[in-house]
């Protein structure tokens, strides 16, 4: 009988091919993984806007600060 599964080791055992879902227990751990970078925004000020159109200035600075660092897909 053949099976052929989602999740193997290639021939060797040097690659394991994830083709279902890996699901990591509570109390597990993942060694040998980069460090995942988290990148920063710039700061935004807090708004002391008074009226809507410097609100949505305020605002739409804070959109491009989160699209510069690639947290919001571009326009």
């Amino acid at each position: 009988m053949s099976y052929n599964g989602k999740n193997y080791a290639e021939q060797g055992g040097d690659k394991w091919v994830i083709g279902g879902t890996l699901e990591i227990k509570e109390g597990a751990s993942v060694t040998g993984l980069p460090a995942a970078e988290v990148p920063q925004v710039a700061n935004q000020a807090d708004s002391v806007a008074t009226d809507v159109p410097t609100l949505v200035s305020d605002f739409n600075g804070l959109l491009a600060k989160l699209k510069a660092a690639g947290l919001m897909t571009a326009d």
